[in-house]
């Protein structure tokens, strides 16, 4: 196996080879637009259930193209993971963020931590297709976007960091303070709204980008849905409702667009991270592990561990923390799972291709095992309790819950692609979100020859090129 020394070599290389395709970008078009609309936890299956309006989404389905039955995610089916893998249409394995955050590995006996707290040069190992479009000369910004904090490639930003004000493009926070959007500059007044006022804020921000600085390439990610999602589950009448305020949330992007001028030369792409399901009941790995002697809970934490698991929603990432013996105890904690109430399947490393992860020994964020729950168990990171299986509410995980290998169905995320460039009034089927980033690139003239995945060219116009 590489070691670590070689994978982040193996990334540099990467980064080199796709920076220097730059000067190749001789097809640019700076007439075009491209505004990337992410509805976070917005599952596929939402787009045809006749109980939520989405009279705007819908019409730009039989304007454009659908991704019928949605497009099939990337593991862990997590938001930061997958929202960069849309904009480098590489597998979160390639690109390196793993998780909502860095996956911090201590020293032996010490937890592992995800500290969200970091710049895009932390978290992402590779250029996006923002990085290429702004090196290109083309005007760029974000809104609520993961992984891009002070990030070079955007010329406005309002980044999705929990203290995103902060790291906010001074321009743009000034100006969403005088058109009464912000309070003040304080991250404190901003968090104070609910969840469903922070998608109104971002939707302003989009709005007034688009109309005041027409980017060639805008990323807009939306909230509220996953947030509701997860209390409510995603087939409920709140989640009803919140699928109803992200369609009038885009409909006022669109507005922007029009304001702006720029409707008929501007491509949408309307995305979502991952799907969701209902997950009454979870698991509690740590319980487990606790009893076996395996970690130590002190006042109702934990503060030491020869194994853990950290919770990613459906899946669990197993940390050993004596790299030494981290294969045999691996091995050891596999056996401990298999056959447990809720428990699909534990992964060993030399199943992770089937995840595309590469060697914990190659990228130290990488687990040693993956803790897989059946569907309507989430995993929880409790280290309380007696009892491996729990409802959701005495392991205080979520009744709504995505973070499942993307294989199941129920985490395939919806995907329409409309306006300039794009086919009108056709269906496609087996799109994968690395497809994503790419295609971008084939709207926008630019050269992006090192994704995982191919343009969607059978959801273009003959004129853009296939």
């Amino acid at each position: 196996m590489l070691n670590r020394f070689c994978w982040f070599t193996s990334m540099a290389v990467l980064i080199t080879a796709c920076l220097n395709t730059l000067s190749l970008a001789q097809s640019v078009d700076a007439q075009r637009h491209v505004v990337v609309i992410s509805i976070d936890g917005f599952a596929a299956r939402l787009v045809d259930d006749p109980k939520v309006p989405l009279p705007t989404i819908r019409q730009l389905a039989r304007e454009g193209c659908l991704i019928e039955g949605g497009m099939t995610v990337s593991d862990p089916s997590v938001t930061w993971p997958n929202h960069t893998t849309l904009v480098t249409g590489m597998k979160p394995g390639r690109h390196g963020v793993l998780a909502n955050g860095v996956l911090v590995r201590g020293g032996i006996g010490v937890p592992v931590k995800i500290d969200p707290y970091r710049d895009q040069s932390d978290l992402v190992k590779v250029p996006t297709v923002a990085d290429v479009a702004h090196a290109a000369g083309l005007r760029t910004a974000e809104v609520n976007w993961p992984c891009t904090r002070n990030s070079k490639s955007f010329d406005d930003q309002f980044p999705d960091v929990p203290n995103a004000l902060d790291y906010t493009t001074p321009r743009l926070r000034t100006e969403l303070i005088e058109k009464g959007f912000l309070r003040d500059e304080t991250h404190a007044s901003f968090r104070n709204s609910s969840v469903v006022g922070l998608d109104y804020v971002w939707t302003e921000a989009a709005c007034h980008l688009i109309r005041e600085r027409k980017p060639h390439l805008t990323l807009v990610h939306l909230l509220n849905n996953d947030a509701t999602h997860h209390r409510r589950g995603a087939q409920s009448q709140d989640g009803y409702t919140a699928n109803a305020y992200a369609d009038m949330c885009v409909s006022r992007i669109i507005d922007a667009i029009d304001d702006a001028g720029i409707r008929e030369r501007t491509t949408i792409i309307l995305v979502a991270d991952h799907g969701f399901t209902l997950t009454p009941k979870a698991i509690r790995p740590n319980v487990l592990l606790r009893n076996e002697g395996l970690l130590t809970v002190e006042a109702g934490k934990l503060t030491q561990a020869e194994v853990h698991v950290v919770p990613e929603g459906g899946v669990g990432f197993l940390y050993c923390t004596n790299p030494a013996k981290a294969a045999e105890d691996a091995a050891k904690v596999r056996k401990m799972f298999l056959g447990q109430e809720g428990v699909a399947d534990v992964l060993l490393p030399d199943r992770f291709q089937e995840v595309g992860f590469p060697h914990p020994r190659e990228y130290n964020q990488v687990p040693d095992a993956i803790l897989v729950a059946k569907d309507g168990y989430a995993v929880s990171g409790a280290v309380t309790g007696e009892t491996l299986v729990a409802t959701y509410l005495e392991a205080r995980t979520s009744l709504g819950s995505h973070g499942f290998l993307a294989k199941l169905q129920k985490m395939n995320a919806m995907c329409i692609l409309s306006g300039a460039g794009i086919q009108s009034g056709i269906k496609l089927q087996g799109a994968d979100n690395t497809s994503i980033a790419p295609t971008i690139a084939k709207l926008l003239g630019l050269k992006y020859p090192h994704a995982d995945g191919k343009p969607l060219t059978d959801a273009l116009l003959t004129s853009i090129g296939k």
